[in-house]
């Protein structure tokens, strides 16, 4: 364990290090002043983190900490060392021969987590550091733990955004997205696939909730999506596999129930149909050429609520140039309207857009950080234009 002591006191300095040398602490260190541990932990004569400067951790688990000192006082450098990111878990020990009860308590709202008085009884002194550095450990490791979580968090994005399938631009149709979670993982998934030479299966999924939880179910309804829009290729057979697999997630607490909507379609440009069950989802949109639209009205519930479901397919006329719009309801929460009204606003918004320049103009409105910089639920907006 790494300790220093901060007194401008070289005699309090050497007590303290003969108290700690004879207790077992061998790693000890000392600065005379607060500008001299600003020196030593990286900040500059402010209290302040350098700009444009990447430092590392100190090494140091504990700071014993005198009050009083000339220009910088232990209450100053206290704030200083608490105000930085890289340094605020390192405990501080406040030693003081002040007995003011509201400078005390100055120095605790500083961020210290202790203190001793002067003259200093050795007991109370290491029972004092040895709960603080018992508090450092624990810091550590969580703090340890949090990074790898953050590493396996990020390889678990990757994976997920790895089946996520790419853009498609044929002779006769587009299809994409534009897709932003609200955290490192997503409870939002969408998916395509070519079933023959002029038919695609198309679906766009909403599982409850975000984060680990529903980005993990998002990936299993991925992997029994993938092979039902192979085999199966009608929608109503699509969405019963689905609710039946759905059903067969077994959880330890009875009353927890993952559900999610879903809109999946089958489009033939060669007939000039669409095919689509809308399972509980926000409504699509087809945009026609002529500039009418039609919404995709839902006619079935959710997935995953009940064994028997009466699924409702739908089928709609599509045309040269006609574009089929499908979100997740992140993006119409996002609308500034009243609750019944958000839809229309959306559905107003993506018909206004010229269609050369449709995608920026839905990039900027419903998916630029500007619009709310801290997303409570993942957004997901799929296209497909018939060419």
């Amino acid at each position: 364990m790494r300790i220093l002591i901060v007194d401008d006191n070289p005699m309090n300095v050497t007590v303290i290090q003969e108290m700690l040398r004879r207790a077992g602490y061998r790693d000890v260190h000392s600065a005379s002043s607060g500008l001299e541990l600003f020196e030593l932990v990286g900040l500059n004569e402010n209290g302040e983190e350098p700009e444009n400067q990447s430092l590392g951790d100190p090494g140091y688990d504990l700071i014993l900490l005198d009050m009083m000192m000339p220009r910088i006082d232990g209450i100053a450098a206290c704030r200083a060392v608490q105000n930085s990111e890289r340094l605020r878990d390192i405990p501080i020990i406040m030693v003081t021969a002040i007995g003011d009860s509201k400078k005390l308590a100055e120095a605790l709202d500083a961020g210290a987590i202790d203190y001793v008085t002067k003259p200093i009884n050795k007991i109370e002194l290491l029972a004092r550091i040895r709960v603080a550095l018992r508090l450092k450990e624990e810091k550590d490791w969580h703090k340890e733990r949090d990074r790898r979580l953050r590493e396996e968090l990020q390889l678990a994005r990757e994976v997920q955004s790895a089946v996520l399938p790419q853009p498609i631009a044929e002779e006769h149709i587009e299809i994409g997205s534009i897709f932003c979670p609200s955290e490192e993982l997503a409870g939002d998934l969408y998916a395509w696939h070519r079933i023959d030479d002029n038919r695609y299966g198309i679906a766009v999924i909403d599982a409850m909730g975000h984060g680990i939880s529903s980005s993990l179910v998002c990936m299993f309804i991925a992997s029994v999506l993938k092979d039902a829009m192979i085999k199966l290729i009608d929608p109503v057979r699509v969405i019963h596999e689905l609710n039946r697999r759905a059903l067969q997630l077994q959880f330890a607490d009875q009353l927890i129930q993952y559900y999610y909507t879903a809109i999946y379609m089958v489009v033939d440009v060669s007939r000039g149909t669409a095919e689509y069950v809308n399972a509980g989802h926000p409504p699509g949109l087809l945009l026609r050429s002529d500039g009418t639209t039609e919404r995709m009205e839902s006619g079935t519930t959710a997935i995953g609520m009940f064994e028997e479901m009466k699924i409702q397919k739908q089928t709609v006329e599509v045309g040269q140039k006609d574009r089929l719009i499908m979100v997740t309801d992140g993006v119409v929460d996002i609308m500034d309207a009243e609750e019944d009204e958000k839809l229309d606003l959306l559905f107003k918004q993506i018909a206004a857009a010229h269609e050369n320049e449709a995608l920026t103009v839905w990039q900027e409105s419903f998916f630029a950080d500007s619009v709310q910089v801290k997303r409570p639920d993942d957004r997901c907006l799929v296209w497909v234009k018939i060419k």
